[in-house]
């Protein structure tokens, strides 16, 4: 089923990412972490759906995206983030394979943080804290952190920035790795949840079982 959404706010989390408010259609359910297919309601635009993750809890009044927007791709999440009030998006049904399955170790990459928002805000508001809850949370430089001061704040959440390609950066600078991860996944022996691109998945899910993480523990969205 098909869902015309119309855009009620939007605003600016980073230099290339936007935080967007859509109304919410009637009986419209998911689960944190899911995401659906979405395109702009427009002509030539309405068959590009691309995948995009609900940010806010589902109890809420509305629907909300944090869109990251890539000039060098097909234009989809560059005509997004220039979006105005009342601009409409079609969406489909909700979908994904990353859901709350306990505390534990979250590690993405760049946009793939969309799917932990709204887990981390349901454990917040079901726990209290976020004591038992590692965030690991990689991108090219400080000011490509969405939501960094979001996370900081959230009570108890034990975070890890890490920044590729700002070597001026006090965080750590270089690529994760087993190494880096061994302190991290022996303080968690809870899932550990891994979302970005591919060959990020491929290599944390290797690194995770490298160091004794059963594959049954590991949860994995792409974003490819």
């Amino acid at each position: 089923m098909t869902h015309k959404l119309t855009l009620q706010s939007i605003e600016p989390v980073t230099h290339d990412t936007h935080h967007l408010v859509f109304n919410k259609p009637e009986g419209f359910e998911y689960t944190p972490g899911q995401a659906t297919d979405l395109s702009l309601d427009r002509d030539g635009w309405r068959d590009k759906k691309r995948p995009f993750t609900f940010v806010n809890l589902p109890s809420d009044s509305t629907l909300e995206f944090v869109i990251k927007s890539y000039p060098d791709h097909d234009g989809v999440t560059e005509q997004i983030g220039q979006m105005k009030m009342t601009d409409q998006v079609l969406i489909e049904e909700p979908w994904g394979a990353i859901e709350d399955k306990g505390p534990g170790v979250f590690i993405a990459g760049g946009a793939g943080i969309t799917p932990f928002i709204a887990i981390l805000k349901r454990r917040l508001q079901t726990h209290g804290t976020l004591e038992d809850c590692h965030l690991v949370f990689s991108n090219k430089t400080e000011q490509d952190i969405i939501l960094r001061d979001a996370f900081t704040s959230m009570p108890g959440l034990n975070c890890h920035f890490v920044v590729t390609d700002e070597p001026d950066s006090e965080l750590y600078r270089e690529r994760i790795d087993a190494e880096y991860l061994k302190d991290i996944l022996a303080q968690s022996d809870g899932p550990v949840y891994i979302c970005g691109p591919k060959p990020m998945i491929s290599d944390m899910s290797d690194a995770a079982q490298q160091l004794g993480v059963s594959e049954d523990r590991i949860v994995v969205e792409d974003l490819d």
